[in-house]
């Protein structure tokens, strides 16, 4: 098949490349010119796509990546991988209309369209098929269509991969359903069909505001079982013995990323618009995570003072200050807060990640450092924001005289865990 991805991060990259390795002809899509050229020059900037994978599929001939919309015609399935943020707590789906008019202008009768996007439910039937139906001058029947969730867990490849994860797939008729899920079932060991894409919609909002929402009680109760005097992470330990009923959640220093700060407010935005009701659930949760920079801060300041040091003035290294461990995205990443604020007060930050890829670092408020010895020793204060597996946990403990550990990964006299 001729396949278009359109949107060249982290989701659609991963899924052009493995589409063209299974013999489908794919082109890459963004209207990212810097990206395109990389791409092109078989350079990679996804973690779970190696330049090699990249190169291999681009020699061949099964993938090319463009930014020209006049090179998408033809395709027989395109699929919409662009970003969905929040723009004041208002759904931005700008990104995916300009999408479709680009895909719209080349939609034939037969091909189809594919959102993969997070959204709210009822995104695909009122907002996608009539900007497809106007620019093709089709209607939807006459075309394909309709919605199946990323579901990619950027730098967590132990447990599963990007083919084994199981793919929820749905579409707005039979035919639709079916030629979607003929073309996933090529790329993913196991595909769910539902029976409508509100369903498709709504399950992946569900997956994430209960990630979310979990997240958010267990930084809750760590901010209470510190002021009681009780161990949080032994806590969750014990918690962890019980063999059903309960799933493992700890805390840290708030939440990012695209996904977890952004996905349930998709929900209760469409609540309230559509209903009048609130999401209580993913609102709280909200307001929970939001606080907890300004409460690892807090506490960092309380160590301090107990040292005979005030905050300003002091040295302080913020290590890992991507979203998540062992990944390379800063968006939405609570270190940005956290930073922010010690700067706010007078501190001299400092921020060290190896995951960070080159030119990444404009996006941050601090001078970027190598996490060594020497760093550590000149710190009054050391923060472990995320443990990435990079990092010399035994040299920190080691050279470092006080560590606020957000991660629960060290341990010694100097270390104080979150």
């Amino acid at each position: 098949m001729d396949v278009v991805v359109a949107g060249q991060g982290y989701v659609g990259l991963t899924l052009a490349v493995r589409a063209a390795e299974v013999g489908h002809r794919v082109l890459g899509y963004d209207v990212d010119l810097h990206r395109i050229n990389q791409l092109t020059a078989g350079e990679s900037y996804v973690e779970d796509v190696t330049s090699t994978q990249l190169r291999a599929v681009l020699d061949t001939g099964a993938y090319s990546a463009t930014a020209d919309a006049a090179a998408l015609a033809g395709y027989d399935i395109a699929v919409i991988t662009v970003p969905t943020p929040l723009r004041d707590g208002v759904p931005d789906l700008s990104y995916i209309e300009t999408c479709a008019r680009t895909l719209g202008a080349h939609l034939r009768p037969g091909a189809a369209v594919v959102l993969e996007s997070t959204t709210y439910p009822g995104t695909t039937e009122e907002l996608l098929l009539p900007i497809l139906e106007e620019t093709s001058g089709l209607k939807a029947g006459d075309f394909l269509a309709g919605f199946s969730p990323e579901r990619i867990a950027p730098g967590n490849k132990k447990r599963w991969s990007f083919d084994g994860t199981p793919k929820l797939v749905s579409g707005i008729d039979a035919k639709s359903l079916d030629t979607i899920k003929g073309f996933y079932a090529g790329i993913f060991r196991t595909t769910v069909p539902v029976s409508g894409t509100k369903v498709a919609e709504l399950a992946k909002l569900i997956e994430n505001t209960f990630r979310f929402v979990n997240i958010s009680m267990i930084n809750e109760l760590a901010t209470l079982a510190a002021a009681l005097g009780v161990d949080i992470w032994e806590a969750i330990d014990a918690a962890a013995t019980k063999p059903f009923g309960f799933t493992r959640f700890t805390p840290g220093p708030g939440v990012g990323g695209h996904c977890l700060p952004v996905d349930p407010m998709f929900l209760s935005w469409k609540a309230q618009e559509e209903l009048g009701v609130p999401f209580r659930f993913a609102e709280l949760a909200a307001d929970v995570n939001r606080q907890m920079p300004d409460y690892v801060v807090r506490r960092l300041a309380e160590a301090l003072d107990k040292r005979g040091r005030p905050v300003s003035g002091s040295r302080i290294l913020l290590l890992g200050l991507t979203y998540k461990i062992n990944a390379t995205d800063l968006r939405e990443s609570p270190s940005a807060r956290v930073a922010e604020l010690l700067i706010s007060l007078g501190a001299d930050v400092r921020g060290a990640d190896p995951n960070i890829p080159d030119g990444d670092d404009t996006k941050l408020n601090v001078p970027l450092v190598d996490a060594n010895a020497e760093e550590m020793t000149a710190s009054d204060a050391v923060v472990l924001l995320m443990d990435h597996a990079r990092f010399d946990l035994a040299m920190i403990e080691k050279h470092a005289p006080y560590v606020f550990d957000c991660r629960n990964r060290l341990s010694g006299p100097n270390v104080e865990t979150l």
